[in-house]
């Protein structure tokens, strides 16, 4: 998994994932919960020889993050989507075709079975193979397992419409009331045309969702440079990009923004209006370091509009050394904050922050089983999948938790205990070492103490059991709503245990 060991302090909300470099957000809401996808900038984080750190290159991105949340604060790693074969880690690529997987686009919508000629509801993954081609990937679940129903691209330049496109990548995908499906990709700056790229366009989409209904449609973005978003609020498109760095741009709206335009059809033609939102390096709460491409998506959550957005103050906070290959890129992770829409139809992100300005949507119950990888702060400790084999094809989207050093702890916000009368806190992992995991209100302290639970040796890594330890906490300093400090001590943790659920009782 290439996972860092994360160090994300108590109350700062964003990024919304520490333990790998989670690029090019996509967010969508299904069922209560949100998922976000991101291409996954760890694919590329290993060290030389020499114990240093490569920079980023975007060719080693060969697989998409996949995680969710219901509350906006708190979030489950489901892992990695490996959807191209990865020389470090040894897996194979679910799209056979494909050298890559940047900047995923996802939905789902209801298609007929082909066997039983019944509608379902299926996921669609749409993610650009480098920028010469888009692919598509499928599922039954928004995590999948996913499958490449087609063998090859969805979308090439030899398709209708496509031709001018530089960049053939930076998918976004809108199924409208009716529930037909449009998709819309492109970007790059032919020489001398910084003003009119003209290199985004919008296809309609086949019944089945994996195919184009017609010739993609020219959308006219003034400044264009990739990355497109779509959404719809009321009966008006919002049609967004990342402006470009010409000095041109620079003038007329700002480079690397997100801007964007409107329209009364999803096909256009859209007009533009306006900054939606600036560089994450011009926010007074990053480093004037964070500089970079800028990439986004739009999500309406009951009538609020979440920006989700990616930068690299999070490897700026790390102080990573990197002494290799400088003239590489920035590893990036993804940051949520609220986008307010205004009566007259303007929309504007006013601030990206660490803290976060997204409000926790829900408070966590402890008395159903929680998964460990949920969790909103953290230090020291790694997500792993939870079965462990030398094997890397077989790693799944089930993750476990790796505690790597003594006093290595997670955070939950707003976990709500009611009137705190549970006995005890069930556990699961695996181990080969004996440790402690302990359980605290709001901060690690002894007078905090919820409850300890000793974990034993099991007969493998793979072998996960049942733990239990009594709670010590007073009932009445227990009830109500808590953070919840979970903290790891032993002498020998280090990637020798997982941690994968736990529960009060």
């Amino acid at each position: 998994m290439n996972s860092l060991a994360i160090k994300k302090e108590k109350g700062l909300n964003n990024p919304i994932i520490a333990q790998r470099f989670l690029a090019d957000p996509y967010a969508i809401e299904y069922e209560g919960r949100i998922y976000v996808y991101g291409s996954n900038d760890s694919g590329g984080f290993y060290k030389n020889d020499a114990g240093e750190y490569y920079k980023n290159f975007y060719g080693n991105i060969k697989g998409i993050n996949c995680i969710s949340s219901d509350d906006m604060v708190n979030w489950t790693d489901h892992g990695i989507i490996q959807v191209a074969a990865d020389e470090h880690s040894k897996r194979e690529g679910i799209a056979k075709w494909a050298s890559n997987s940047w900047a995923p686009a996802v939905c789902y919508n209801k298609v007929k079975d082909e066997k039983t000629g019944e509608e379902k509801t299926k996921f669609f993954l749409y993610f650009a193979n480098s920028a010469a081609n888009i692919g598509v990937l499928e599922a039954d679940s928004p995590i999948g397992p996913w499958r490449d129903p087609l063998g090859k691209p969805m979308i090439t330049r030899e398709d209708a419409g496509v031709a001018g496109v530089e960049w053939l990548f930076d998918p976004a995908v809108l199924v409208d009331d009716d529930g037909t499906g449009y998709i819309y990709f492109g970007g790059g700056v032919p020489s001398g045309m910084e003003k009119a790229p003209k290199t985004g366009r919008v296809a309609k989409l086949g019944k089945d969702m994996i195919s184009l209904d017609g010739p993609a449609v020219l959308i006219d973005a003034p400044y264009m440079f990739e990355d497109s978003g779509i959404n719809k609020i009321g009966d008006t498109y919002y049609y967004s990009y990342c402006s470009n760095w010409s000095e041109e741009a620079g003038q007329a709206m700002g480079k690397a923004q997100i801007s964007y335009m409107t329209s009364k059809n999803p096909m256009g033609p859209f007009t533009y209006q306006g900054e939606m939102m600036q560089n994450p390096g011009q926010s007074q709460y990053f480093s004037g370091k964070a500089w970079g491409n800028n990439h986004h998506c739009v999500l309406a959550v009951d009538g609020v509009h979440y920006m989700f957005y990616h930068t690299p103050q999070y490897e700026i906070d790390m102080n990573i050394p990197f002494e290799n290959a400088p003239e590489k890129s920035a590893y990036r992770t993804s940051y949520v904050d609220v986008m307010d829409v205004y009566e007259d139809g303007k929309v504007r992100v006013h601030n990206m922050t660490k803290t976060g300005t997204a409000k926790q949507l829900k408070n966590v119950n402890p008395y159903e089983e929680n998964k460990a990888v949920t969790f909103a702060w953290g230090e020291g400790v790694a997500t792993e999948p939870k079965k462990i084999s030398k094997d890397a094809r077989t790693c799944e989207m089930d993750m476990s938790l790796d505690m790597l050093d003594n006093g290595d702890w997670t955070g939950l916000s707003k976990v709500d205990f009611g009137d705190g009368t549970c006995n005890n806190v069930k556990v699961k992992a695996s181990s080969e070492v004996d440790f402690t995991i302990s359980f605290y209100a709001d901060e690690i302290d002894d007078k905090n103490l919820i409850a300890s639970v000793k974990v034993g040796k099991t007969d493998s890594i793979n072998d996960y059991s049942e733990f239990t330890g009594n709670i010590v906490m007073d009932k009445e300093l227990l009830k109500g709503v808590h953070d919840l400090i979970i903290s790891f001590e032993g002498a020998e943790l280090s990637g020798n245990a997982l941690f994968d659920t736990w529960k009060f009782e």
